[in-house]
């Protein structure tokens, strides 16, 4: 045992007395689809429904043991990071403030409040999660508080680390595993279970198994790190997958997670991994949230000798799902799999246009969105047109009778400038 480990099982124990250990779930239907052995290390399952109470936990235990008079910790989150915080500090009874958006959805900081509940205080300040930061920052400098970082910390590290002993604890004697996928955001989960497995399982006898690293496609921060040598900021990305969405990975964790190769990095497009959402919910009840759906999406996404035949863990990081997004994420994952589309058409100004159109649609089509959007030219009008089908090669064939007829149109689908301004 290495002092890692000892101190990742010191921090177990003490987590322990605050929740269970989250389970070790076998999955049959995803053994069965993908012909392996699947596991879901179901983070989802924690009390706040992801796995960042581990290091909240861990940071302020050593800090409140270290210093008893500490009172005052702080931390800037609008999603779990929040909400593991709040609930770390209820039971170590320590005044909690938690800075946050002022876009930050209602139902998040009720339930973060009720969580934290009477000891937290909610404050929400600036358009953007920078601006709460810094916010933060400035508070706990003017008030001689304690910042708790989301993923970028020893102690944090250390916590999220419990994740793998755990894995190792529940896997049934004689199970090895080929390969751990992780889901990656700041990478602190990244960093604490591969260091945990690789000292655990190094000199036993025992396999260390293979790693793959997971993130959205639109905000791949450890990729293009790796990619560089060096921690990269990334310009542009999207925010979709809003629990992993980080534009610069931590420098502790790339210190850690540097030496693995760019091709251990699979991203998952955004759009693909509504689907899987749809379809765990649909197939096995398990809701998740974009973050926590990242590692089973991979295995669509993995080359096929890397899952065929092997023992894998996937880590479900988190179900903190709005139901509120389920249409746009059902639309998303339509549009991934070619079931959906958006068209703007010229229709002539005449009678009988409209008839025309609808005898084009075959019996498996079906007009989700109609809007006239305005009369371009004197004999034409532009008209939104939203059809959903139940076979992509559908499309191909509603195509071919525009081309046809000879009606213009466009297919904006996949238009994100257009797309959003007429959607």
């Amino acid at each position: 045992m290495t002092k890692f480990t000892n101190e990742v099982a010191a921090i177990h124990e003490r987590l322990q007395q605050v929740f269970e250990p989250t389970p070790l779930q076998f999955n049959q239907y995803l053994s069965d689809r993908f012909g392996a052995r699947i596991w879901l290390k179901r983070e989802d399952l924690s009390p706040v429904r992801s796995y960042k109470i581990r290091g909240a936990y861990a940071f302020i235990i050593e800090i409140a043991e270290k210093d008893p008079a500490q009172k005052l910790f702080v931390c800037a989150s609008a999603g779990n990071h929040a909400q593991g915080f709040a609930h770390a500090c209820r039971q170590f009874r320590k005044k909690g403030v938690i800075f946050m958006p002022v876009t930050t959805p209602q139902q998040k900081i009720m339930k973060t409040t009720s969580f934290g509940v009477p000891h937290v205080e909610i404050r929400l300040v600036g358009d953007s999660f920078d601006e709460a930061n810094k916010a933060a920052l400035d508070f706990c400098r003017a008030e001689g508080g304690v910042m708790v970082p989301p993923f970028d910390d020893p102690r944090i590290i250390r916590g999220q680390a419990t994740v793998a002993k755990e894995i190792l604890d529940q896997l049934p004697e004689g199970e090895t595993i080929d390969r751990v996928v992780l889901p990656v955001g700041g990478g602190g989960l990244a960093s604490g279970v591969t260091h945990y497995l690789e000292d655990r399982l190094t000199g036993e006898g025992a396999r260390v198994p293979q790693f793959s690293f997971v993130e959205p496609d639109r905000a791949p921060s450890l990729l293009e790190s790796l990619k560089a040598g060096r921690v990269v900021t990334l310009k542009d990305m999207d925010t979709f997958v809003d629990g992993a969405a980080v534009a610069k990975i931590g420098r502790h964790c790339f210190n850690r997670l540097k030496k693995y190769d760019a091709s251990q990095v699979v991203l998952a497009p955004t759009n693909g991994l509504c689907g899987t959402m749809i379809e765990m919910l649909n197939v096995e009840g398990i809701v998740l949230e974009p973050a926590g759906a990242l590692t089973i999406d991979a295995l669509k996404r993995l080359p096929r000798e890397q899952v065929s035949g092997k023992t894998i863990v996937c880590v479900t990081s988190g179900g903190n799902f709005d139901f509120e997004r389920l249409p746009e994420v059902k639309e998303r994952a339509m549009k991934f799999e070619g079931l959906k589309k958006y068209f703007i058409l010229r229709f002539p100004q005449r009678p009988g246009a409209l008839k025309d159109f609808l005898f084009m649609l075959g019996p498996e089509d079906d007009i989700a969105r109609f809007e006239y959007l305005k009369k371009s030219a004197r004999n034409f009008g532009s008209v939104l047109i939203g059809i959903e089908t139940t076979r992509p090669e559908n499309f191909e064939r509603l195509k071919k009778k525009f081309d046809q007829s000879g009606m213009r149109y466009q297919d904006i689908t996949d238009n994100e400038i257009v797309a959003n301004l007429v959607v």
